[in-house]
């Protein structure tokens, strides 16, 4: 569904990726572990247009993405959650959905109640700020709004930062339900171990802006590994 082959960005001349390349199956969820810096969230970003490639080419569904501006890329399949989720907060739950219909061109009839199904604790704040909500309800309407326009993958940066175990678990039962029901894709960056092991099928392991390895989630349950792959001093 989705490759990526020697890809370079980065930030004015401070380069970031170095010649990254990975590829995602359909239906996969595949995480990202890395210490802060080594490009994760940059590799978000170049793949949903945010930050040009430099180099290298990133290839969707069969077609060449790497030229694509980031709306375009949003209207072919693919969703962003960025970190610190990125809602309007000033608008209430039904505006944040519905402008996010919007920002793909088209209308969707009934995708808010479809929605809502799948979300259903967003069913109550409809007519609240965004900004009024908690911070794991801010994650679940930055989550829906990104299923809003019926992506084919989602980009997910650090969904549990800031949030409580219970809140958590919530959101891991959410993704799994959705990957069940939608046959939905999944790239997740992620610092928490025990949420990237309950989801991802396999670890992609970044560093200096380059996949150096990849490894089945098993792995994560050694103490030493969780310190090499997570940044974690044991």
């Amino acid at each position: 569904m989705l490759e990526v082959d020697n890809l370079r960005s980065g930030y004015g001349s401070i380069p970031v990726l170095n010649g990254l390349s990975l590829a995602i199956a359909e239906g996969e969820i595949v995480g990202i572990l890395g210490h802060n810096g080594m490009g994760k969230t940059t590799l978000l970003k170049t793949l949903i247009g945010v930050i040009p490639a430099a180099a290298g080419w990133i290839r969707f569904l069969g077609g060449d993405i790497t030229l694509l501006p980031a709306h375009r890329r949003a209207r072919s399949g693919m969703s962003y959650v960025p970190q610190g989720r990125g809602i309007f907060a000033g608008l209430t739950v039904r505006e944040n959905l519905m402008f996010a219909t919007a920002a793909i061109g088209a209308r969707r009839d009934g995708q808010l109640e479809e929605v809502l199904e799948e979300v259903p604790r967003l069913k109550a704040y409809l007519e609240r700020p965004g900004g009024a909500l908690s911070g794991g309800e801010q994650q679940l309407l930055a989550l829906a709004r990104a299923l809003i326009q019926r992506p084919k993958i989602v980009l997910l940066d650090e969904p549990t930062e800031g949030l409580q175990p219970s809140i958590i678990e919530e959101i891991v039962d959410q993704l799994k339900a959705l990957r069940l029901g939608r046959g939905l894709t999944i790239l997740l960056v992620e610092q928490n171990v025990d949420f990237i092991r309950a989801l991802s099928d396999r670890v992609l392991l970044i560093q200096k802006g380059t996949i150096v390895s990849e490894f089945d989630v098993d792995a994560l349950s050694d103490a030493t590994a969780m310190g090499d792959f997570s940044g974690v001093d044991h």
